[in-house]
């Protein structure tokens, strides 16, 4: 179905209002995508609800006409996880924003999934409090789009994932039932369904209410950079750390590219090298400053040509802007690049810097890195130019070569961006075919009609009840809402 009947639109905006329901195709271009802009689908509408209810209600109909729909934060996403459905509608909720509660005591923050990151720790910094997971991206994506994802952050070294900082959430099933997943007790018995919705892609339904841990802020915060003539000592530097039994709250490695297209758009001061470590130690003052002291020598020891500590919280901040922009930078040195997100042991990283600077040489495509290093979580970022015949499609070839080099050394194709669109066709690399299966059999208890971001995370979603190598139509395709995914 390409046009959506005109009482069906009425009866969403019987229940959002005229503001909570967009439909005009000029409109609606604006949703054909997220951060990653390769794909592109219009949905046939928009639909911007402001709370559980509506939400709920919404749903409701979705599940009654068998229409697809896809749950959109701010999307930042960079795997395609908010790409509309074809014939599918998009629930955005960006104007569910708000923060319900505050609990101090408890360390405790209930949200809206609308609500910026960045904004938890804003409104709980003045009691020195702050919310760990940090995405590059924390000053505009929204905690649903982070549940979604399970998204990390250069300080989840030390403190975890979004998973860690989830205890309890609302949700929205696909059928409009509501349910509570998790507990705000440490321990809950029972499945940990929580855990399991965390990082599900929005394929099992939509967090309407989120409650978060937050974290008291250490009595001291002291970050280093450190610059190496070469990437690969960088490299060893990092392990070198982690062999010693320190655990910083972040370690993050930039080559000489990254470096280049930061300072462009920042100036953040950063030495001019071919590998540069940010390291930062957090904890009580005297073992900050003991621990430091290890660190700055082992630097040294692997070859450090020069290693500064911010003097101050400015200075520390400058450090982390200049990271922080390191994606959106590229555009200052490379007309085009593709963003990857794949994992790698921390060992591993010399190893793989080398095979992909000898893949870069071989293609001709220039490659920056820039990456969590402390969890061996790679965004090697391959350049090109799309004005160049062929060039766009051998750059996503070498992207796809780096994941499988991920997948080789024994790590994974995605640490913190997702699947979503992108990457599905790299799943039955890493898993074999009663995993998947057993994966979709998950997704089945919670929509067994697929109607919940439906063509995501799996190379062909198996319908409920389907056996493995057999093919059913999908009720979508029956009605001719959506073509063979």
């Amino acid at each position: 179905m390409t046009a959506v009947s005109s009482q069906l639109l009425d009866e969403f905006r019987a229940v959002l209002g005229e503001r909570g329901l967009i439909s005009s195709p000029a409109e609606l271009r604006t949703y054909e995508c997220d951060g990653l802009t390769n794909f592109r689908v219009a949905p046939i509408a928009v639909l911007l609800p402001t709370s559980t209810a509506e939400v709920q209600d919404v749903v409701r109909i979705c599940h009654r006409e068998r229409i697809p729909f896809v749950a959109r934060g701010s999307g930042t996403g960079l795997s395609g996880g908010a790409l509309p459905i074809a014939g599918g509608v998009v629930i955005s909720l960006a104007r569910m924003k708000r923060i319900l509660d505050v609990d101090f005591a408890n360390q405790r923050v209930v949200v809206e999934p609308g609500v910026i990151n960045l904004e938890v720790t804003g409104r709980v910094a003045p009691n020195n409090y702050f919310y760990a997971p940090d995405p590059s991206s924390q000053s505009v994506c929204t905690i649903g789009g982070n549940v979604a994802e399970n998204s990390g952050g250069a300080h989840c070294l030390k403190y975890g994932f979004t998973t860690t900082h989830v205890l309890a959430m609302e949700v929205v099933l696909p059928n409009g039932d509501v349910v509570n997943l998790g507990s705000n007790a440490l321990d809950a018995p029972g499945y940990d369904l929580s855990g399991v919705f965390v990082g599900a892609e929005g394929t099992l339904g939509i967090a309407t209410k989120v409650t978060l841990r937050i974290v008291k802020r250490p009595e001291q915060i002291q970050t280093l950079l450190a610059a190496f003539p070469t990437a690969n000592e960088a490299g060893t530097a990092v392990s070198g750390i982690i062999a010693a039994g320190i655990v910083p709250a972040a370690i993050e490695m930039m080559d000489s590219l990254s470096i280049q297209a930061a300072e462009a758009a920042v100036h953040a001061n950063y030495p001019m090298c071919g590998g540069l470590l940010l390291v930062e130690l957090d904890g009580p003052t005297a073992e900050v400053e003991a621990l430091m002291a290890q660190v700055n020598k082992i630097c040294t020891d692997h070859g450090a040509s020069e290693i500064r500590v911010a003097q101050s919280e400015g200075e520390r901040m400058v450090v982390w802007k200049g990271r922080k922009a390191a994606f959106a930078a590229m555009g200052r040195i490379s007309p085009n690049y593709i963003v990857q997100d794949g994992v790698i042991p921390r060992t591993a990283l010399p190893e793989v810097l080398d095979e992909i600077e000898r893949m870069s040489r071989e293609t001709g495509l220039r490659v920056a890195n820039v990456f969590h290093a402390g969890d061996g979580n790679l965004h090697p970022l391959v350049l090109y130019d799309r004005r160049i015949e062929g060039q766009e499609h051998a750059a996503e070839k070498f992207s796809e070569a780096i994941l499988q080099l991920c997948i080789d050394k024994g790590g994974s194709i995605t640490g913190e961006h997702g699947v979503g669109e992108e990457k599905k066709h790299m799943m039955p690399k890493m898993y074999a075919e009663p995993d998947l299966e057993t994966m979709q059999r998950v997704r089945c208890a919670f929509d067994p009609l697929h109607l919940s971001n439906p063509t995501k995370v799996f190379p062909r979603p198996r319908l409920c009840g389907e056996a493995p190598g057999e093919y059913k139509p999908h009720p979508l395709e029956q009605a001719g809402i959506a073509e063979r995914f």
